[in-house]
Protein backbone atom coordinates (compact mmCIF):
# COMPACT_ATOMS: atom_id res chain seq x y z
CA UNK A 1 0.00 0.00 0.00
CA UNK A 2 1.30 3.41 -0.95
CA UNK A 3 1.16 5.93 1.87
CA UNK A 4 -1.24 8.88 1.58
CA UNK A 5 0.82 12.07 1.82
CA UNK A 6 0.84 15.82 1.40
CA UNK A 7 3.74 17.05 -0.77
CA UNK A 8 5.31 20.41 0.09
CA UNK A 9 7.89 21.80 -2.33
CA UNK A 10 10.19 24.63 -1.29
CA UNK A 11 9.97 23.24 2.22
CA UNK A 12 12.87 25.33 3.55
CA UNK A 13 11.38 28.64 2.53
CA UNK A 14 9.56 31.19 4.69
CA UNK A 15 6.15 29.77 3.89
CA UNK A 16 7.33 26.17 4.06
CA UNK A 17 8.42 26.61 7.67
CA UNK A 18 5.03 27.82 8.81
CA UNK A 19 3.04 25.30 6.80
CA UNK A 20 5.10 22.29 7.87
CA UNK A 21 4.97 23.25 11.55
CA UNK A 22 1.19 23.64 11.40
CA UNK A 23 0.41 20.48 9.44
CA UNK A 24 3.06 18.47 11.27
CA UNK A 25 1.22 18.90 14.54
CA UNK A 26 -1.68 16.95 13.07
CA UNK A 27 -0.51 13.39 13.55
CA UNK A 28 -2.79 12.00 10.84
CA UNK A 29 -1.10 14.04 8.07
CA UNK A 30 2.01 12.55 6.47
CA UNK A 31 4.25 15.26 5.02
CA UNK A 32 6.75 14.69 2.24
CA UNK A 33 9.04 17.74 2.13
CA UNK A 34 11.02 18.55 -1.01
CA UNK A 35 13.76 21.17 -1.33
CA UNK A 36 17.05 21.62 -3.16
CA UNK A 37 18.70 22.51 0.17
CA UNK A 38 19.00 20.26 3.24
CA UNK A 39 15.95 20.50 5.46
CA UNK A 40 16.29 22.67 8.57
CA UNK A 41 16.66 20.51 11.67
CA UNK A 42 13.67 22.11 13.36
CA UNK A 43 11.36 20.87 10.58
CA UNK A 44 12.53 17.25 10.49
CA UNK A 45 10.31 15.99 13.37
CA UNK A 46 7.20 17.16 11.50
CA UNK A 47 7.96 15.35 8.23
CA UNK A 48 7.37 11.72 7.33
CA UNK A 49 10.19 12.04 4.83
CA UNK A 50 12.46 14.69 3.37
CA UNK A 51 13.67 14.45 -0.21
CA UNK A 52 16.54 16.68 -1.25
CA UNK A 53 16.01 17.27 -4.93
CA UNK A 54 14.95 19.53 -7.74
CA UNK A 55 11.43 20.02 -9.12
CA UNK A 56 13.08 19.98 -12.57
CA UNK A 57 14.18 16.36 -11.99
CA UNK A 58 11.42 14.43 -13.76
CA UNK A 59 12.89 11.06 -12.79
CA UNK A 60 12.70 12.03 -9.12
CA UNK A 61 9.08 13.12 -9.48
CA UNK A 62 8.30 9.93 -11.40
CA UNK A 63 9.59 7.82 -8.52
CA UNK A 64 7.39 9.78 -6.14
CA UNK A 65 4.31 8.91 -8.23
CA UNK A 66 5.04 5.23 -7.76
CA UNK A 67 6.02 5.41 -4.09
CA UNK A 68 3.39 7.76 -2.65
CA UNK A 69 -0.30 8.52 -2.93
CA UNK A 70 -0.15 12.29 -3.06
CA UNK A 71 -3.53 13.82 -2.18
CA UNK A 72 -2.43 17.47 -2.02
CA UNK A 73 0.50 19.43 -3.45
CA UNK A 74 1.49 22.72 -1.83
CA UNK A 75 3.85 24.04 -4.49
CA UNK A 76 5.89 26.69 -2.67
CA UNK A 77 9.21 26.37 -4.53
CA UNK A 78 10.21 29.32 -6.71
CA UNK A 79 12.95 31.83 -7.50
CA UNK A 80 11.71 35.14 -6.09
CA UNK A 81 11.42 38.48 -7.82
CA UNK A 82 14.79 40.14 -7.17
CA UNK A 83 16.87 37.01 -7.82
CA UNK A 84 14.78 36.24 -10.90
CA UNK A 85 15.76 39.55 -12.50
CA UNK A 86 19.44 38.66 -12.27
CA UNK A 87 18.89 35.39 -14.13
CA UNK A 88 15.51 35.48 -15.88
CA UNK A 89 16.01 32.33 -17.96
CA UNK A 90 16.85 30.21 -14.92
CA UNK A 91 13.90 31.71 -13.06
CA UNK A 92 11.60 30.81 -15.94
CA UNK A 93 12.90 27.26 -15.97
CA UNK A 94 12.39 26.76 -12.24
CA UNK A 95 9.18 28.74 -11.83
CA UNK A 96 7.38 27.59 -14.98
CA UNK A 97 8.87 24.26 -16.03
CA UNK A 98 9.00 23.15 -12.40
CA UNK A 99 5.33 24.00 -11.96
CA UNK A 100 4.47 22.19 -15.20
CA UNK A 101 6.32 19.08 -13.94
CA UNK A 102 4.28 19.13 -10.73
CA UNK A 103 1.00 19.62 -12.60
CA UNK A 104 1.89 16.53 -14.66
CA UNK A 105 2.60 14.69 -11.42
CA UNK A 106 -0.82 15.75 -10.12
CA UNK A 107 -2.47 14.37 -13.28
CA UNK A 108 -0.68 11.04 -12.89
CA UNK A 109 -1.59 10.84 -9.23
CA UNK A 110 -5.24 11.56 -9.94
CA UNK A 111 -5.27 8.76 -12.52
CA UNK A 112 -3.88 6.33 -9.94
CA UNK A 113 -6.34 7.47 -7.29
CA UNK A 114 -9.47 8.00 -9.38
CA UNK A 115 -10.06 11.41 -7.80
CA UNK A 116 -8.77 14.97 -8.27
CA UNK A 117 -5.53 15.97 -6.57
CA UNK A 118 -5.55 19.38 -4.91
CA UNK A 119 -2.84 21.71 -6.17
CA UNK A 120 -2.39 24.75 -3.92
CA UNK A 121 -0.30 27.47 -5.55
CA UNK A 122 1.01 30.67 -3.94
CA UNK A 123 1.02 33.45 -6.52
CA UNK A 124 1.94 37.08 -5.91
CA UNK A 125 1.10 40.75 -6.31
CA UNK A 126 4.02 40.68 -8.76
CA UNK A 127 1.48 39.63 -11.42
CA UNK A 128 0.22 43.21 -11.42
CA UNK A 129 1.86 45.97 -13.40
CA UNK A 130 0.70 49.56 -13.06
CA UNK A 131 2.39 51.98 -15.48
CA UNK A 132 3.07 54.90 -13.14
CA UNK A 133 2.46 56.29 -9.65
CA UNK A 134 -0.54 58.34 -10.74
CA UNK A 135 -2.33 55.25 -12.06
CA UNK A 136 -1.29 53.36 -8.94
CA UNK A 137 -3.00 55.93 -6.73
CA UNK A 138 -6.07 56.07 -8.98
CA UNK A 139 -6.41 52.29 -9.07
CA UNK A 140 -6.71 51.91 -5.29
CA UNK A 141 -7.67 48.35 -4.39
CA UNK A 142 -6.99 46.18 -7.43
CA UNK A 143 -9.14 43.15 -8.27
CA UNK A 144 -7.82 39.85 -9.65
CA UNK A 145 -8.68 40.68 -13.28
CA UNK A 146 -7.20 44.19 -13.32
CA UNK A 147 -3.76 45.48 -14.32
CA UNK A 148 -2.25 42.04 -15.02
CA UNK A 149 0.71 43.34 -17.02
CA UNK A 150 3.74 42.36 -14.88
CA UNK A 151 7.13 43.95 -15.52
CA UNK A 152 9.26 41.24 -13.83
CA UNK A 153 10.12 37.71 -14.90
CA UNK A 154 8.78 36.48 -11.55
CA UNK A 155 5.46 38.21 -12.14
CA UNK A 156 5.25 36.83 -15.69
CA UNK A 157 6.01 33.34 -14.37
CA UNK A 158 3.37 33.53 -11.67
CA UNK A 159 0.68 34.85 -14.00
CA UNK A 160 1.42 32.19 -16.61
CA UNK A 161 1.37 29.43 -13.99
CA UNK A 162 -2.04 30.63 -12.82
CA UNK A 163 -3.22 30.13 -16.41
CA UNK A 164 -1.50 26.74 -16.59
CA UNK A 165 -3.28 25.64 -13.43
CA UNK A 166 -6.65 26.72 -14.79
CA UNK A 167 -5.93 24.85 -18.03
CA UNK A 168 -5.03 21.63 -16.22
CA UNK A 169 -8.11 21.95 -14.03
CA UNK A 170 -10.63 22.59 -16.80
CA UNK A 171 -9.26 22.08 -20.31
CA UNK A 172 -6.46 19.48 -20.18
CA UNK A 173 -6.29 17.43 -23.40
CA UNK A 174 -9.67 18.78 -24.45
CA UNK A 175 -9.31 17.54 -28.05
CA UNK A 176 -8.19 14.03 -27.14
CA UNK A 177 -10.45 11.07 -27.96
CA UNK A 178 -10.62 10.40 -24.24
CA UNK A 179 -10.12 13.83 -22.63
CA UNK A 180 -9.20 13.83 -18.98
CA UNK A 181 -11.88 14.74 -16.53
CA UNK A 182 -10.98 17.50 -14.07
CA UNK A 183 -8.05 15.67 -12.54
CA UNK A 184 -6.35 18.64 -10.90
CA UNK A 185 -8.16 20.80 -8.37
CA UNK A 186 -6.04 23.94 -8.86
CA UNK A 187 -6.38 26.79 -6.34
CA UNK A 188 -4.11 29.85 -6.18
CA UNK A 189 -3.63 32.76 -3.81
CA UNK A 190 -2.04 36.04 -4.79
CA UNK A 191 -0.06 37.07 -1.73
CA UNK A 192 1.04 40.57 -0.79
CA UNK A 193 4.46 41.13 0.77
CA UNK A 194 4.92 38.59 3.56
CA UNK A 195 6.62 39.34 6.88
CA UNK A 196 7.90 36.41 8.94
CA UNK A 197 9.52 36.34 12.36
CA UNK A 198 10.92 32.84 11.83
CA UNK A 199 13.00 33.10 8.68
CA UNK A 200 15.33 35.60 7.03
CA UNK A 201 14.02 37.17 3.80
CA UNK A 202 15.48 35.53 0.69
CA UNK A 203 15.24 37.77 -2.34
CA UNK A 204 11.74 39.18 -2.60
CA UNK A 205 11.34 42.76 -3.80
CA UNK A 206 8.88 43.40 -0.95
CA UNK A 207 11.50 42.26 1.57
CA UNK A 208 12.44 45.80 2.60
CA UNK A 209 9.76 45.50 5.31
CA UNK A 210 11.01 42.33 7.00
CA UNK A 211 14.66 43.23 6.31
CA UNK A 212 14.23 46.51 8.20
CA UNK A 213 12.88 44.61 11.18
CA UNK A 214 15.41 41.77 11.23
CA UNK A 215 18.38 44.12 10.87
CA UNK A 216 17.14 46.36 13.69
CA UNK A 217 16.66 43.39 16.02
CA UNK A 218 20.27 42.33 15.40
CA UNK A 219 21.67 45.84 15.83
CA UNK A 220 22.78 45.92 12.19
CA UNK A 221 22.52 49.00 9.96
CA UNK A 222 20.02 48.78 7.13
CA UNK A 223 19.77 50.81 3.93
CA UNK A 224 16.21 50.61 2.65
CA UNK A 225 16.07 50.27 -1.15
CA UNK A 226 12.72 52.07 -1.64
CA UNK A 227 11.43 55.60 -1.01
CA UNK A 228 9.81 56.45 2.29
CA UNK A 229 6.43 57.04 0.61
CA UNK A 230 6.39 53.58 -1.04
CA UNK A 231 3.17 51.77 -0.22
CA UNK A 232 2.16 48.17 -1.03
CA UNK A 233 0.07 45.55 0.82
CA UNK A 234 1.61 43.23 3.43
CA UNK A 235 0.58 40.28 5.56
CA UNK A 236 2.00 38.46 8.58
CA UNK A 237 3.19 34.93 7.80
CA UNK A 238 0.69 33.17 10.12
CA UNK A 239 -2.13 34.72 8.10
CA UNK A 240 -0.50 33.53 4.88
CA UNK A 241 -0.48 29.97 6.23
CA UNK A 242 -4.04 30.37 7.44
CA UNK A 243 -5.23 31.49 4.01
CA UNK A 244 -3.57 28.53 2.26
CA UNK A 245 -5.26 26.12 4.65
CA UNK A 246 -8.64 27.86 4.36
CA UNK A 247 -8.54 27.75 0.57
CA UNK A 248 -7.46 24.10 0.70
CA UNK A 249 -10.40 23.25 2.96
CA UNK A 250 -13.02 25.24 1.03
CA UNK A 251 -15.71 23.15 -0.72
CA UNK A 252 -15.09 23.18 -4.45
CA UNK A 253 -18.67 24.23 -5.17
CA UNK A 254 -18.14 27.41 -3.11
CA UNK A 255 -15.29 28.64 -5.31
CA UNK A 256 -16.19 31.07 -8.08
CA UNK A 257 -12.64 31.47 -9.41
CA UNK A 258 -9.30 29.68 -9.34
CA UNK A 259 -7.16 32.64 -8.21
CA UNK A 260 -7.81 34.79 -5.13
CA UNK A 261 -6.30 37.94 -3.65
CA UNK A 262 -5.71 38.02 0.10
CA UNK A 263 -4.32 40.90 2.12
CA UNK A 264 -4.16 42.48 5.56
CA UNK A 265 -2.53 45.93 5.86
CA UNK A 266 -0.68 48.34 3.55
CA UNK A 267 1.79 50.64 5.33
CA UNK A 268 4.12 53.10 3.68
CA UNK A 269 7.82 52.29 4.12
CA UNK A 270 8.04 55.30 6.46
CA UNK A 271 5.34 53.77 8.69
CA UNK A 272 7.30 50.51 8.95
CA UNK A 273 10.34 52.60 9.82
CA UNK A 274 8.45 54.42 12.61
CA UNK A 275 7.13 51.15 14.04
CA UNK A 276 10.58 49.53 14.00
CA UNK A 277 12.14 52.61 15.64
CA UNK A 278 9.48 52.57 18.36
CA UNK A 279 10.61 49.08 19.39
CA UNK A 280 14.31 49.47 18.54
CA UNK A 281 15.14 53.17 19.16
CA UNK A 282 18.82 52.69 18.29
CA UNK A 283 18.07 51.10 14.91
CA UNK A 284 20.27 52.53 12.15
CA UNK A 285 17.91 52.69 9.15
CA UNK A 286 18.44 54.95 6.15
CA UNK A 287 16.64 55.25 2.83
CA UNK A 288 18.57 54.98 -0.43
CA UNK A 289 16.20 53.96 -3.22
CA UNK A 290 17.54 51.52 -5.78
CA UNK A 291 16.17 52.85 -9.06
CA UNK A 292 15.34 49.51 -10.69
CA UNK A 293 13.91 47.85 -7.59
CA UNK A 294 11.90 51.00 -6.87
CA UNK A 295 10.40 50.85 -10.35
CA UNK A 296 9.28 47.27 -9.70
CA UNK A 297 7.64 48.09 -6.37
CA UNK A 298 5.99 51.15 -7.89
CA UNK A 299 4.34 48.87 -10.47
CA UNK A 300 2.56 46.91 -7.73
CA UNK A 301 -0.80 48.07 -6.31
CA UNK A 302 -1.07 50.26 -3.26
CA UNK A 303 -3.64 47.71 -2.09
CA UNK A 304 -5.54 44.68 -3.40
CA UNK A 305 -9.21 43.75 -3.22
CA UNK A 306 -9.80 40.40 -1.49
CA UNK A 307 -13.61 40.53 -1.55
CA UNK A 308 -13.87 37.28 -3.52
CA UNK A 309 -11.87 35.34 -0.92
CA UNK A 310 -13.95 36.84 1.89
CA UNK A 311 -17.21 35.95 0.14
CA UNK A 312 -16.31 32.51 -1.22
CA UNK A 313 -14.42 30.94 1.67
CA UNK A 314 -14.69 33.31 4.60
CA UNK A 315 -11.22 34.83 4.46
CA UNK A 316 -10.32 37.38 7.16
CA UNK A 317 -6.82 38.03 8.56
CA UNK A 318 -6.12 37.56 12.25
CA UNK A 319 -3.38 40.20 12.27
CA UNK A 320 -3.98 43.82 11.34
CA UNK A 321 -0.97 46.14 11.27
CA UNK A 322 -0.92 46.78 15.02
CA UNK A 323 -1.34 43.14 16.05
CA UNK A 324 1.11 41.91 13.42
CA UNK A 325 3.93 43.88 15.01
CA UNK A 326 2.98 43.94 18.70
CA UNK A 327 1.75 40.35 19.12
CA UNK A 328 3.65 38.38 16.47
CA UNK A 329 6.68 40.00 14.89
CA UNK A 330 8.34 41.92 17.72
CA UNK A 331 8.07 39.24 20.46
CA UNK A 332 9.14 36.41 18.16
CA UNK A 333 12.02 38.30 16.55
CA UNK A 334 13.32 39.51 19.90
CA UNK A 335 13.26 35.94 21.20
CA UNK A 336 14.97 34.68 18.06
CA UNK A 337 17.96 36.99 18.31
CA UNK A 338 18.22 36.86 22.11
CA UNK A 339 18.48 33.10 21.79
CA UNK A 340 21.25 33.47 19.21
CA UNK A 341 23.14 36.14 21.18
Amino acid sequence: MRKEVVLITGANGEMGHGLIKYLGQKKYINIIALDVQPLDDELKPFCTRFIQGDILDQMLLGRMVVEFEIRTIFHLASILSTKAEYNPETAHKVNVEGTLNLLRLAVEQSQWQGQPVKFIYPSSIAVYGLPNLLEKQRAGKVKEDQWCQPITMYGCNKLYCEHLGRYYAHYYRQLAADPERSSVDFRAIRFPGLISADTIPTGGTSDYGPEMLHHAAQGLPYQCFVREDTRIPFMAMPDAIKSLLMLHAAPKEALTQSVYNVTSFNPAASEIYEIVKSYFPDADITFKPHQSRQRIVDSWPVDIDDTAARNDWGWAPDFDQSRAFSEYLIPAIRQRYMANA
